[in-house]
């Protein structure tokens, strides 16, 4: 499932969703607006996702965000280098809608309801 269908399917679910291509735009766009849940390709261009973790949790202003790990690598040292970077969870690829859409409540809080 690319970005693009997983945003979609997000959005349909009643989640505000922002998309970027990279690492870099990721903590840009983190600087200039807020965010309850992070989910990050662990495999994306540029500034990796293991790298994007790591500064985004080294921030005081991004450290509290929960990020979830989205990797088609499914070792469970790929899991724990993900938790090990400062991820919250670790979900893999393909992408299972119900699966990840239960980590995404897991994460941001049952308080948290999703608007439509």
């Amino acid at each position: 499932m690319s970005r693009d269908v997983i945003s979609t399917r997000l959005s349909r679910s009643g989640y505000e969703v922002v998309t970027v291509e990279d690492g870099h735009r990721a903590l840009s766009a983190v600087s200039s607006q807020a965010f309850d849940l992070i989910i990050l390709d662990m495999s994306m261009p540029g500034l990796s996702g293991w790298e994007t973790a790591k500064k985004l949790k080294a921030s005081p202003a991004t450290a509290s965000i929960p990020l979830l790990a989205l990797s088609a690598h499914t070792m469970s040292t790929d899991r724990k280098r993900a938790l090990d970077s400062g991820c919250s969870d670790f979900d893999s690829k393909p992408v299972d809608l119900p699966r990840l859409l239960g980590k995404i409540e897991a994460l941001v809080g049952s308080s948290k309801q999703p608007t439509t």
